[in-house]
């Protein structure tokens, strides 16, 4: 981890690539300008930073690549607003700051030696694609490895190259669905919404770790199927990086009762999901 006393002040990084995931959601990589920053930077699994256009502002975003890769840095992000637009219109070669990272992280360590479920929709892939690989960049010290994620269409599906990947790997289960309707004739997963699809794929809970990530309605509808299947609450972790602003607990934008999302999280058990939820 790389830091500056100025909380505020981020460091300069040169964007190596560009990829467009879906016509509005958009993975940039980043490469540190500063030989010392990009050789010191590091940041664990589930940990965010604030990616800004000089002139326009910053916006909130996981850090998506896996810290088991070094040497660079990637954000995904939808354009929805004056900042994200800012971004977009940025090219390869260009510069933009980045500040962090901040939060906590899935707790790898104790993940070893048991199975992972992975559970994402829609644009919320990239926050369990920084853990996914991660765990694959480590994958002796883990069992079964299953991955649900569904979007809206077929279209809407991101990182869709490594989507094959997974696809064609044998140390790994994936289950990717889009909504009804939102198939074409050759698509080649299961129709439905990502809860049912879960229930029909029906993971073990035994000795399993699940991790979700997605809009608020999914997570709604997937945490009772999850408990159904026997999951403990412990046993299930989320990231809730949406509600986030300014990344060090000072715009009090992300506070849910006594607990600073920025601060305390973004990542959390059920149990202290649902602990939360009272205060929302």
């Amino acid at each position: 981890m790389c830091k500056s006393d100025n909380i505020y002040l981020p460091h300069l990084a040169t964007i190596e690539a560009i990829v467009d995931e879906t016509p509005d959601v958009r993975t940039l990589r980043l490469v540190f300008q500063d030989e010392a920053v990009r050789e010191s930077f590091s940041f664990r699994a589930g940990q965010f930073a604030e990616y800004s256009a000089f002139g326009s502002g910053e916006s909130t975003f996981c850090i998506a690549s896996a810290p088991t890769r070094k040497g660079y840095i990637e954000c995904c992000f939808r354009s929805v607003g004056r900042v994200t637009e800012a971004l977009r219109r940025l090219e390869v070669g260009d510069t933009m700051g980045v500040r962090g990272p901040y939060g906590n992280s899935f707790p790898i360590e104790q993940f070893y030696g048991k199975n992972l479920v992975f559970i994402a929709g829609g644009i919320a892939l990239p926050p369990l694609r920084t853990v996914i690989w991660n765990c694959l960049d480590l994958r002796d010290k883990f069992g079964d490895i299953t991955i649900v994620y569904g979007a809206r269409s077929e279209a809407d599906l991101v990182y869709k190259h490594e989507l094959a990947e997974w696809q064609e790997r044998s140390d790994v289960r994936l289950v990717k669905c889009v909504d009804p309707g939102g198939n074409g004739p050759d698509f080649d997963g299961k129709v439905g919404f990502v809860p049912t699809v879960l229930e029909e794929a029906a993971p073990s809970a035994e000795n399993t770790i699940a991790l979700v990530c997605g809009p608020p309605i999914m997570i709604k509808f997937t945490l009772p199927v999850l408990e159904r299947l026997g999951f403990a609450d412990d046993a299930i972790y989320t990231t809730l990086e949406n509600r986030m602003k300014c990344g060090v607990g000072k715009c009090g934008r992300c506070n849910v009762g006594n607990v600073y999302v920025c601060k305390d999280g973004p990542v959390f058990t059920a149990r202290e999901v649902k602990a939360m939820s009272q205060e929302f």
